[in-house]
C-alpha cells in the first residue's frame, strides 16, 4: 500500500493550492478527485459564470454603443458560441491546475475517496478497490445545490445552478428560485441575452448579506432592466405548466401564481459529504458541515477539513486560503494570511464587493463607526464609462481609528476591495490609507476621496450646509 504524508481529497480551490503547497514545502502529497481539477468553482460555477456575465457585458455594450458615437445594427449573439467561449475558459484553466499538480510532483488519484478507520484512504474507479495510506488527510470536497424540501423541486427539468449552462438556448422566461449571489449574478446573465427574468425571494431583500443600500440599489437597477423581484415571497410548491413551468408563492399573505419556459433553483450550497467516510468512520458533523476547530481538525485524528464542507463562508478564496493555511502548518510552517478578513464579490453590473462589517451591522453591534462615502457619480472614469449609480463606503472605528469595512458598488470593485482587505490585515488607519497616492483617471481615486469625506475634506463632494 503506498503511503503518503498528506492525502487531499478533492481537486477544487481548497485542496489543489492546499496540495500545491504541501508538495512544495517537502510533503509526499497527493490529491485524489472523482470529477475535473478545479472543482465546481472552475468547471460549473465561478470561472464559467463570470465566463457568461463577461460575454452579456460585451453584447451589452456593442446594444448600447450609441452612447459613445459607436453605432452597431443588428446585434445579436450565437449562445452556442457564448457556451463554447465559455467551456474554452474553464478547459483552458483546468489543464493549467493539472499540470501545476505534475509540475509540483503531486500523484494525482482519480475516483471517489472514502476514509477509514486506520486513517487509510479507499479510492474507488469503477470496480476497481485501491487502499492508500497517510499521515495527514485534508478534506477538502467542497458542496452541491441546495434543493429545498418544497413540492415539485424534484420534478425534470428543475434546474440548479450545475445545470443550467447544459441549456443549449436561452429561454424567453425564467424563474430563479433565491435572491443571492449565484441568483443575481445569473438573473444578470440571462436578461441581458434577452430572457424574461423573475426572482423570487423569501427574505426581504435580495442580497440579505450585503449592505443594506447596496440591496436596495441593486433591486432598483434591475428592475429598471426589466427583472421582476419579488421578496418576503415564500414558494408552496412547482408545477409543470405546458412545456414549463409555475411557481405558487405567498407574498404578503396574498398568493401568486408565476409561469416561464424555465426554473432555476438558487437558493445556496449544501456540504458535500457523500461516501466520505467508511463503515464505522465517523465525524463530530452539524447541520450537514463538519466540524473543525481553530487549526482545522476534524474530530478524528490526522483529519483536517477546509471550505465549504464546513461551517462558514462558502467562497472560493477562503477554501483556498484555508488550504495553504493548513499546508503550512502541516510542514511546520507559520502562516501568513488572516483567514478572518473575507472579501465578498457580486459580478453584477456594476460590481459589488465588500468586507468587514457593514454600517447596519455596526449599529447592531453598538459599534461607535466614522464613515466615509462617495457616490461614483463625481468619479471621471465613472463618467467616461458611463456606470450606472454606485458608490463606496468606508467604516472606521471611532475610537482606534482602524478600517473596520467597506462596500463598495461600482465598476471594477472586485479588483479594489483588496485594497480595504491589506489595510484591515495590517491594522491601518484611515489616515495610514490616506497617505496613499491613486492614478487619475481611475475607478480606484473613488477610494481616496471616501477616505478625504471620512477626515471632511473630498474634493470632489459638496460641502455639507453650515446650520
Amino acid at each position: 500500500m503506498e503511503t503518503f504524508d498528506l492525502i487531499v481529497i478533492g481537486a477544487g480551490p481548497g485542496g489543489y493550492p492546499a496540495a500545491i503547497k504541501a508538495a512544495k514545502l517537502g510533503l509526499k502529497t497527493a490529491i485524489i478527485e472523482s470529477r475535473e481539477a478545479g472543482g465546481t468553482c472552475l468547471n460549473r460555477g465561478c470561472i464559467p459564470t463570470k465566463a457568461m456575465i463577461h460575454a452579456a457585458e460585451v453584447l451589452e455594450s456593442a446594444k448600447t454603443g450609441e452612447r459613445f458615437g459607436i453605432l452597431a445594427d443588428n446585434v445579436r449573439y450565437d449562445y452556442g458560441k457564448i457556451l463554447d467561449y465559455k467551456n474554452e475558459v474553464s478547459a483552458g484553466l483546468r489543464q493549467g491546475v493539472e499540470q501545476l499538480l505534475a509540475a509540483n510532483g503531486v500523484t494525482v488519484i482519480k475516483g471517489l475517496a472514502s476514509i477509514e478507520k486506520d486513517k487509510t484512504v479507499t479510492v474507488a474507479s469503477g470496480e476497481e478497490r485501491t487502499c492508500y495510506g497517510a499521515e495527514k488527510i485534508l478534506i477538502a470536497t467542497g458542496s452541491k445545490p441546495l434543493v429545498l424540501p418544497i413540492e415539485g423541486m424534484d420534478l425534470p427539468g428543475v434546474m440548479t445552478s450545475d445545470d443550467v449552462f447544459q441549456m443549449q438556448d436561452v429561454p424567453e422566461s425564467m424563474i430563479i428560485i433565491g435572491g443571492g449571489v449565484i441568483s443575481v449574478e445569473f438573473a444578470t446573465v440571462f436578461q441581458a441575452l434577452g430572457a424574461k427574468v423573475t426572482i423570487v425571494e423569501a427574505l426581504p431583500r435580495i442580497l440579505p448579506g450585503m449592505d443594506k443600500e447596496i440591496s436596495q440599489n441593486l433591486k432598483m437597477i434591475l428592475k429598471k432592466r426589466g427583472v421582476e423581484i419579488y421578496t418576503g415571497a415564500f414558494v408552496q410548491k412547482v408545477e409543470r405548466e405546458g412545456d414549463g413551468f409555475a411557481c405558487i408563492f405567498t407574498e404578503k399573505e396574498k398568493e401568486h401564481r408565476i409561469s416561464a419556459d424555465a426554473l432555476l433553483s438558487a437558493v445556496g450550497r449544501a456540504a458535500n459529504t457523500d461516501g466520505l467516510l467508511g463503515e464505522g468512520t465517523t465525524l463530530n458533523i452539524e447541520r450537514g458541515r463538519i466540524l473543525v476547530d481553530e487549526e482545522f481538525r476534524t474530530s478524528m485524528d490526522g483529519v483536517y477539513a477546509i471550505g465549504d464542507v464546513i461551517p462558514g463562508i462558502q467562497l472560493a478564496h477562503s477554501a483556498s486560503a484555508q488550504g495553504i493555511y493548513v499546508a503550512e502548518r502541516l510542514a511546520g510552517k507559520e502562516p501568513e494570511v488572516n483567514l478572518s478578513i473575507i472579501p465578498g464579490c457580486v459580478y453584477t453590473s456594476p460590481e459589488i464587493a465588500g468586507v468587514g462589517i457593514t454600517e447596519e451591522e455596526a449599529k447592531e453591534k453598538g459599534i461607535s463607526v466614522e464613515i466615509g462615502k462617495v457616490m461614483m457619480s463625481a468619479n471621471g472614469k465613472s463618467l467616461i464609462s458611463k456606470e450606472e449609480r454606485g458608490f463606496i463606503k468606508i467604516l472606521a472605528d471611532a475610537e482606534t481609528k482602524e478600517i473596520i469595512g467597506a462596500q463598495m458598488m461600482c465598476a471594477r470593485a472586485t479588483d479594489m476591495i483588496g485594497e480595504f482587505v491589506t489595510a484591515m490585515a495590517n491594522h491601518m488607519t484611515a489616515e495610514d490609507m490616506r497617505k496613499g497616492m491613486r492614478a487619475h483617471p481611475t475607478y480606484n481615486e473613488a477610494i481616496g476621496e471616501a477616505l478625504e469625506e471620512m477626515a471632511g475634506g473630498a474634493i470632489h463632494v459638496m460641502p455639507k450646509k453650515k446650520r
